[in-house]
């Protein structure tokens, strides 16, 4: 083989090494772009769980409670400073209890 046969040899070789890295890199850039397109689109749906409202709580009970003791202590109060009867304190108490 000449000098012709190597440089022909030579050139086969490194279009094969230049087809074959230009392969690789093509493919490498395809699972790039394959798992950017999968994270942003688990992102998108993190963000799609974060905006939508988060449901209604139902009102604490031990509010509805202090609410209640405190319209029965004013009551209570309006009672013995002499504003309200008895009957009077006895027909609020029950409206405010739900009798």
């Amino acid at each position: 083989m000449g000098l012709l046969g190597t440089m022909a040899k030579t050139a086969v070789v490194s279009g094969t090494a230049t087809a074959t890295r230009s392969a690789i890199n093509r493919r490498q850039a395809n699972k790039n772009v394959a798992a950017y397109s999968h994270a942003q689109q688990q992102v998108q749906g993190q963000q799609v769980q974060y905006a939508q409202p988060a449901p209604a709580a139902a009102a604490p009970a031990p509010a509805a409670q202090d609410d209640t003791i405190s319209q029965l202590e004013r009551l209570g109060k309006l009672k013995d400073q002499g504003v309200l009867t008895e009957q009077e304190f006895e027909d609020q108490k029950a409206k405010i209890l739900g009798s």
